[in-house]
């Protein structure tokens, strides 16, 4: 599926779209360039989650988590990774299994991770506006966009 947005807000209300879809267990595979809109996205996908709190970037903490919504959410940076091993090292599996959603930021630098995951390509078009792609996971039909 392929939308386009028009601003942040329109991006996030995308996100909260997809997040209202989610039923736990899913990974969300981000992929777009620096300033592409991909926090901004997270930022929407936890508010459709119901998180209460404000999302920032994980870029230097790996990985955020917030909780208080119906379902966990855990912002992944793969960045600054240089492999799948990396992420295994940090606990991805145990992130796996406690059941919430796993956004991933950069998960073209974890490509053999992402298997089943729902991507996210987010392409900058202007200043303002995107064009995002949303397809794949094991829950393509049930997103609800």
């Amino acid at each position: 599926m392929q939308f386009i947005t028009n601003s942040p807000e329109e991006t996030e209300l995308l996100g909260e779209k997809l997040g209202r879809a989610l039923r736990g267990g899913e990974v969300v595979a981000f992929r777009g360039g620096l300033g592409a809109g991909k926090t901004a996205f997270t930022r929407g996908l936890a508010r459709g989650l119901d998180i209460p709190m404000r999302v920032t970037s994980p870029t230097y903490t790996i990985v955020n988590e917030y909780a208080g919504g119906r379902l966990p959410l855990f912002h992944f940076d793969m960045y600054r990774l240089d492999s799948e091993d990396d992420l295994f090292d940090i606990g991805w599996e145990d992130y796996l299994l406690r059941g919430g959603v796993c956004a991933v930021e950069w998960s073209e630098n974890v490509r053999a991770a992402m298997h089943d995951a729902i991507t996210v390509r987010i392409d900058r078009l202007s200043d303002e506006v995107r064009q995002i792609t949303i397809e794949g996971g094991a829950h393509d039909a049930d997103i609800g966009l």
